[in-house]
Order: C-alpha cells, then sequence, then structure tokens
C-alpha cells in the first residue's frame, strides 16, 4: 500500500470519480439492448408542423435540404418549410426561395447564433395567421429522410411533446474524421438515446431533427442562446417535467467535418457551451433529483459531468503510461483499479464499438481501418475538455465550411 500523500489521495480521487461515471453509463447502455415494441398509432391523424432550418452563408446545400423536405411522404398541406437566412452575406436566401421554401432574413450582428436566430423566428411564427402543433428545427446542412416527418408525428401521436430523430451521417466517408464522427454519433443513437428511451428517462436533444410542442415553446419560451442551445434547452425541460422522446426511425442525415482543424474548433465550441451549461443547471437539477426522487433529472445532471469523465479519462491514461515506463516513480499512484482491470477495460472498448457499429447495421469494411482512427479521435477529447471548461464563458461562433453538394436521391 503506497504511503499516504497529496498526489495519493488526488490519484485515487480521479480514479473513484472514473469509475463511478464510468459504470453508471455502462449500465444505462446496457438498457440499449432490450427490445422495445411500439405502440400502436393511429396512421390517419395528421397534425401540423413548421419546418425550420437554421442557415448561414449556407448556399452550398440550403437547395438539396430543402428538396429533401419538401420530398417528405407526409401530406403537403400539413407544413411548411421555413428557412431562417441569419447574417447571410451569399446566396443562400434566394436559392432557398427558388426550391420552395419560405424565407426571413435576420441581419443582427449583436445576437449572433443559431439560439438567437432561432427564437427571433419563434416569435414570427407564432404570430402568423397559421397555427402549427409543433415546430421541427434542422440545421442547412443537413437532408431529411422521406419517412422522417410521419414517424416523428407518431411520436406526437402517443402524446411526447418534445421528440429527437435519429441524426444518421451523410458523409461518413469523405475523411477519418468524419468517419469518426460518425461512430460516435451511431454510438450515442444507440448506447445513449435508445437507452434512456427504454427506461423512460428522456433522451437529448442534439440540435437538429427534434420536434417540440408550440404550446410547449409558448408556455416556456425558447430561451436557449447559449453555444449549445440544444443542451440548454434540454435541461430546461428537464426542470419542468418535460421528457425527450426518441424517434429511432426518423433520420436526419447531418454533414459531418472533414478535417481536425474543423473538428478541433466544433467541438471545443460545444465544451465551451456544455460547461457552461453545467455551471447553470447541474445544481438546480441534483436539487430537483433528490427533493422529488425523480431519476430523469438526475440523469441529465449526470450528462452535464461529462467534461470531467474526459478529463477523468485522460488523467487515468496519462497516469498508467508512466506508471508503467517508470514503475518505481512516485509521481502518480495507480492504486485503485488494478492494472489486470484496466487492462480487460481496455481491451473491452476495442470490442464495444465494433458490436454497436454492427448492432446498428454500419460495420463495413471501412470500420477496420476507422475503429483505429477512431481512437485517435477519442483522446483528442482530453485536451478539447480541458480547454472548452477553462474558456466555458466565452461566446464566440465557429461556422463549419462545407466542400460539397450531397442530395437525399444519393443516400438512397
Amino acid at each position: 500500500m503506497p504511503e499516504f500523500s497529496v498526489v495519493t489521495a488526488i490519484s485515487y480521487f480521479v480514479q473513484i470519480l472514473f469509475i463511478l461515471l464510468g459504470a453508471y453509463y455502462f449500465i444505462i447502455s446496457l438498457f440499449s439492448f432490450i427490445p422495445r415494441r411500439m405502440p400502436k398509432v393511429d396512421d390517419t391523424k395528421f397534425r401540423s408542423y413548421a419546418l425550420l432550418v437554421a442557415a448561414h452563408n449556407e448556399e452550398l446545400v440550403i437547395e438539396n435540404m430543402v428538396d429533401s423536405l419538401k420530398k417528405l411522404d407526409y401530406p403537403e398541406e400539413q407544413y411548411e418549410i421555413f428557412v431562417i437566412a441569419d447574417n447571410c452575406s451569399d446566396q443562400t436566401a434566394q436559392l432557398a426561395r427558388s426550391a420552395g421554401a419560405t424565407v426571413y432574413e435576420r441581419f443582427d450582428t449583436s445576437s449572433r447564433g443559431k439560439g438567437f436566430a432561432l427564437e427571433w423566428m419563434f416569435d414570427k411564427i407564432f404570430n402568423m395567421e397559421r397555427h402549427f402543433d409543433s415546430v421541427i428545427i434542422f440545421d442547412a446542412d443537413n437532408i431529411v429522410d422521406k419517412n422522417f416527418l410521419r414517424n416523428i408525428n407518431k411520436q406526437h401521436v402517443l402524446g411526447n411533446k418534445v421528440v429527437q430523430g435519429y441524426i444518421d451521417s451523410k458523409n461518413p466517408n469523405d475523411s477519418w474524421i468524419s468517419y469518426s464522427y460518425s461512430i460516435a454519433f451511431w454510438s450515442i443513437n444507440r448506447l445513449f438515446q435508445q437507452s434512456r428511451a427504454n427506461l423512460n428517462l428522456g433522451c437529448q436533444l442534439c440540435g437538429t431533427g427534434f420536434s417540440v410542442d408550440a404550446d410547449i415553446l409558448k408556455e416556456l419560451g425558447w430561451g436557449a442562446t447559449c453555444l449549445t442551445e440544444d443542451m440548454e434547452f434540454t435541461m430546461k425541460l428537464a426542470l419542468n417535467n418535460v421528457k425527450v422522446a426518441w424517434a429511432n426511425d426518423a433520420v436526419v442525415y447531418d454533414e459531418k467535418p472533414l478535417t481536425l482543424s474543423q473538428s478541433w474548433k466544433q467541438r471545443v465550441r460545444w465544451m465551451q457551451g456544455h460547461a457552461d451549461v453545467a455551471t447553470r443547471f447541474i445544481g438546480k437539477l441534483f436539487k430537483k433529483a433528490v427533493k422529488e426522487k425523480r431519476l430523469a433529472p438526475f440523469d441529465c445532471a449526470i450528462y452535464l459531468l461529462q467534461p470531467l469523465r474526459i478529463i477523468t479519462m485522460g488523467a487515468i491514461t496519462v497516469m498508467a503510461w508512466v506508471q508503467t515506463a517508470y514503475p518505481e516513480s512516485n509521481l502518480v499512484i495507480w492504486g485503485l483499479i488494478p492494472r489486470g482491470i484496466w487492462n480487460a477495460f481496455v481491451v473491452a472498448q476495442f470490442c464495444w464499438t465494433p458490436f454497436v457499429l454492427f448492432v446498428e447495421k454500419k460495420l463495413t469494411k471501412r470500420s477496420v481501418w476507422g475503429l483505429i482512427t477512431y481512437i485517435a479521435y477519442t483522446l483528442t477529447w482530453v485536451p478539447i475538455a480541458v480547454i472548452g471548461v477553462m474558456n466555458k464563458n466565452k461566446k464566440e461562433w465557429f461556422h463549419t465550411q462545407h466542400t460539397r453538394k450531397i442530395s437525399i436521391s444519393e443516400l438512397q
């Protein structure tokens, strides 16, 4: 047993935190493999939807997005497509109009970002003569499966107020970064979203492909204007006992970044927003969970600890490397997790991800190399989490550049 010291205490604390968070996530994820029966739904009930596409200088991709929405297998009179051309300096607005969307142009450089643009547009929708039952949010670089709206509608007909669709990738094979992103989202869809849907805990909004009852938006207000507006609104819903339902068969194809530089900037923004939301909501969620004895807000609070989990993973990895290279060193103490168990955990991780890809029907020949590069992608999350937490008060928005067009007919 090593002599107790400050280093020992810090090392043990990091290990305990990592073990507890990891065990929680793993146990919850196991419920994603439980078969879930979809209740019978009245297919003749067609609610009305306002489809909102948030766009900032998206002239390369906006036409294909609008085109995919116009091809939805859903009564045309029951939905309308709106494009928010937010501070655009290109042909986004003109191309969206020619593609068949109703376009609203917004110019406000003092309140930049998707959250502000959505809040601005919600107000306009609520003041229209036409009433919409729900509002669905998309990004301009998406394309949407033809059955998306039917499957979202089923969840609303069942009584769910907020519904998140399945976020797939439209360009997984463009680069090692885009493939790593795709693996990450496929894993999230299965291990995170499906497990929470099966447990009736409530899922997390993913920024695109989600639907919110108009009445909920009017009652609670949007108010989500940080760098991760989807996460902020999810926590607001949790505090008001509104769960996010999961529509596994409502598929949205999202464009993933191609380069490490683009990915780095985007994920730093995500971590900045994550840390910002955590500092404002985590205490309220834990308090609600304890006071009302509810697991859903507790689960949301645990999710907000994700940056801490990533950082502890990085710290443990470094400790293991140092301890292996310098077994007599007193710089780190590797005591709570026996090396055999740690090695078994690492091996299990190598097997776990391909198993998830197999279950999600995403396992291909490309996956062999992709799973190797995915390890490197995962390790980059450690410095990104540190930077994001340290800069949580910065509000700089990064716009991902698009390089080519992909239509819904190409994917299908």
